[in-house]
């Protein structure tokens, strides 16, 4: 290793190139994930559909986005949709790609979710009258939301990694900032390096963010299961004082 090195490995994490297309990896991943989040559920409210026809649109939309890479995808979009009349930037693109294709394996995360809720408590709501949507929202979601956090989390790492694809649309991430830096210089070693510590740190950043939402739920459930035993023992002792 030159002697160099570490001070130009500092010299790219302190850059502001470098910074910004951290940046620009951050936000892409964010977005592809949020919006992916929002097609899983849709997604898997489709599968749990009465209908026929809404469950297979699901799998239709299952079968396509995990049957093809995410790079066919990517590349598909860029090139494609401007065929058709819709032309949108880089960015655009690289998180309408990703997020469909995040949206497939979201939606099997979240049917084992919502699944994972026993069908006694859907029963139990809707006896006391309330509607499809109300059992949802109020009964099966919050619960299934504990569930699903660990393997969002994972999903987020994986989208993190992925994100790196979009560089073969022009998107300025921090891959191709820091394969483009050394391409000038031929310091692979100092780039890459400089990116790998981005990476890292932003995993790491994201693993705390998830370890606290899971403690935050997991009190949140236990103090929600403290409350039902109490509401239970109440009506069981005022039931017996009728007695």
């Amino acid at each position: 290793m030159p002697l160099d090195a570490p001070d130009l490995i500092l010299s790219y994490l302190t850059s502001a190139r470098f910074f910004q297309a951290a940046l620009m990896t951050m936000l892409i991943s964010l977005a592809s994930l949020f919006w992916g989040m929002v097609a899983g559920l849709v997604v898997a409210l489709l599968q749990e559909s009465r209908f026929a026809v809404m469950r297979g649109i699901a799998v239709a939309y299952l079968w396509l986005f995990r049957g093809t890479p995410v790079l066919f995808q990517l590349i598909f979009v860029f090139n494609v949709l401007p065929s058709f009349g819709i032309v949108l930037s880089g960015f655009a693109c690289a998180v309408l790609a990703l997020a469909l294709n995040e949206g497939a394996y979201m939606a099997e995360i979240m049917r084992s979710g919502i699944r994972a809720v026993g069908r006694g408590q859907r029963s139990a709501a809707r006896a006391l009258g309330m509607r499809e949507w109300q059992v949802m929202r109020w009964i099966v979601l919050p619960q299934a939301m504990r569930i699903i956090i660990p393997p969002i989390g994972n999903q987020f790492i994986g989208m993190l990694k992925l994100s790196a694809l979009v560089s073969v649309i022009a998107v300025e991430e921090l891959l191709l900032v820091a394969n483009q830096t050394a391409s000038a210089n031929f310091r692979y070693l100092e780039a890459l390096t400089a990116a790998g510590i981005y990476y890292l740190g932003m995993t790491t950043v994201f693993m705390l963010v998830q370890w606290g939402i899971e403690n935050a739920m997991r009190r949140r459930g236990r103090r929600s299961g403290r409350s039902l035993t109490q509401a239970f023992l109440g009506a069981t002792a005022d039931t017996g004082r009728v007695r």
